[in-house]
């Protein structure tokens, strides 16, 4: 458990020292916005890049809160903080990955993202994908709580309800995760986007139901 902390405090504070070392060699405006058409919009100064390490460090936190909050509410074990902590890491690597990009997208000041050998939808969805496996595998192992799960008033109605939602949303997770990362090595920019939400926002009213009708049986 301690190396799973030590990685995720990692991660959580990385991308502020690397972008602080960045700045040195940056140029003094770099592209700030880009648009649907993946071309500059808006150019800004250089230290706009530390916004991103801040918004990390800010989700860290937020992770965090998440992570006592949760545990707080479980009376045996230590079951939802070795979950949170998983679900924080991957989280955070995504932010990683993205600090990243964007550290290279600035220091090239390139002016059309199709340029750039990878694509950034593709590659944060890709993650997405995974983290989404790997969550719901580990869905059905977390104990009732109200701060992460597929929670709906009917699911947290009971044990029996809770556990069969849990086993239910995670393998509804891993089935949508796979299907983004599919999506996401056929299709780039804003149409990976747009079909990668689109896949997770028609399976949210599925899981809703699903714990609706498991409620009602029992």
């Amino acid at each position: 458990m301690k190396i799973q902390k030590t990685i995720f405090y990692i991660l959580m504070f990385l991308p502020l020292p690397v972008t602080l070392i960045s700045l040195v060699f940056l140029p003094d405006q770099i592209p700030a916005h880009y648009g649907s058409d993946n071309q500059v919009t808006r150019w800004g100064s250089k230290y706009e890049t530390l916004l991103f390490p801040v918004v990390t460090i800010i989700f860290g936190l937020f992770m965090l809160g998440i992570l006592k909050f949760s545990s707080d509410q479980e009376k045996n074990g230590k079951n939802n903080e070795k979950i949170c902590i998983v679900a924080g890491i991957f989280s955070l690597l995504i932010f990683n990955v993205m600090t990243g990009y964007f550290l290279y997208t600035d220091f090239n000041k390139v002016e059309n993202l199709s340029t750039v050998p990878v694509d950034l939808s593709q590659l944060i969805f890709i993650l997405l994908g995974i983290f989404m496996i790997v969550f719901g595998n580990i869905m059905p192992k977390i104990r009732m709580n109200s701060a992460m799960g597929l929670r709906t008033k009917w699911s947290m109605k009971n044990e029996i309800t809770w556990k069969k939602s849990q086993r239910f949303g995670g393998s509804s997770f891993m089935v949508v995760g796979l299907l983004i990362i599919l999506i996401s090595c056929f299709t780039k920019g804003f149409a990976c986007y747009l079909w990668s939400i689109g896949i997770l926002v028609l399976s949210l009213p599925i899981d809703i139901y699903y714990t609706y009708k498991i409620a009602k049986k029992y």
